[in-house]
């Protein structure tokens, strides 16, 4: 038996594709400021195969698992109980595995986010004009923790109007949410704007007009490289954004209130984030 398969603290992150997950790296540097022992694992588990799969785990004992693309959806159906703010998102990032062989969910990806934002870019939502771009499960996730920080108002521009509409309609009893498709973008200028969409996997950006940016807008990326700027950040840069930021600080934020929801003890995000960056 592998020191992992042998360890009582096991977790893994599960998605399709997962290899590339620096998850395991930040649950190890949380466990080493923690002083606690434990064991962390990325695994793939099939699209079709998703249930299946995470009952197999709980059968092996593992503790919990964070979830992500493409089934934060499914794992929301998968759960027996769910936080409220999963309940509000309709999408689950974070299983915990109960002692009576329930499934509790909660959703952490809006808290990283906000948390990234305003605690280690001392970035405003309050007040200020939200533009969001795309309305999948990344997007879903993060509505409620942003219109909790109440926005003058918050806007949901996707390729599809059709799906943008959908997330209004099911944000309605949280807030309002104006819609567009990208092409309906007028001159109305936005003081943040979110990239919640897939496009930077092929090294894309959201057919966005630039009359969205004004001078002192800040964007940002939810998705992540540590190596060189995401296209949407080079877009905004090359843009006049006066701030560009991408996603690996939301990453760790994420981490890091899934690791106190299994573990109940907080830890420095920041001296992670660093690491993760070469920056010690």
């Amino acid at each position: 038996m592998n020191d992992e398969a042998s360890n009582p603290n096991r977790y893994a992150v599960v998605g399709n594709p997962v290899s590339h997950s620096l998850s395991p790296q930040i649950h190890q540097a949380f466990a080493k400021q923690a002083q606690i022992d434990l064991s962390y694992e990325t695994i793939e588990l099939p699209e079709a195969g998703f249930a299946n799969g995470v009952e197999n785990l709980q059968l092996e004992h593992f503790k919990g698992l964070n979830v992500t693309v493409p089934f934060k959806q499914q794992a929301w159906l998968l759960c027996d109980r769910k936080s409220p703010r999963a309940n509000d998102s309709g999408a689950v990032n974070t299983l915990i595995f109960l002692p009576d062989g329930n499934i509790a969910g909660d959703n952490t990806d809006g808290v990283g986010l906000t948390r990234d934002l305003v605690n280690n870019h001392r970035t405003l939502i309050k007040r200020r004009k939200v533009l969001v771009l795309g309305a999948g499960g990344a997007v879903r996730g993060v509505l409620p923790s942003l219109l909790a920080l109440s926005p003058e108002n918050l806007t949901v521009a996707n390729r599809t109007l059709e799906k943008a509409e959908q997330l209004a309609k099911d944000f309605h009893d949280i807030g309002d949410i104006n819609t567009f498709a990208y092409e309906e973008l007028g001159r109305e200028k936005f003081d943040l704007i979110i990239n919640g969409t897939s496009a930077g996997l092929t090294q894309e950006v959201p057919p966005v007009p630039d009359t969205v940016l004004g001078v002192n807008s800040i964007c940002y990326d939810m998705m992540y490289n540590t190596i060189q700027n995401t296209a949407f950040v080079e877009w905004a840069l090359n843009r006049g954004a006066s701030r560009s930021i991408d996603g690996l600080g939301m990453l760790v934020e994420q981490a890091a209130e899934s690791f106190f929801i299994w573990h109940g003890m907080r830890v420095d995000t920041a001296e992670v984030i660093a690491m993760l960056r070469g920056e010690n």
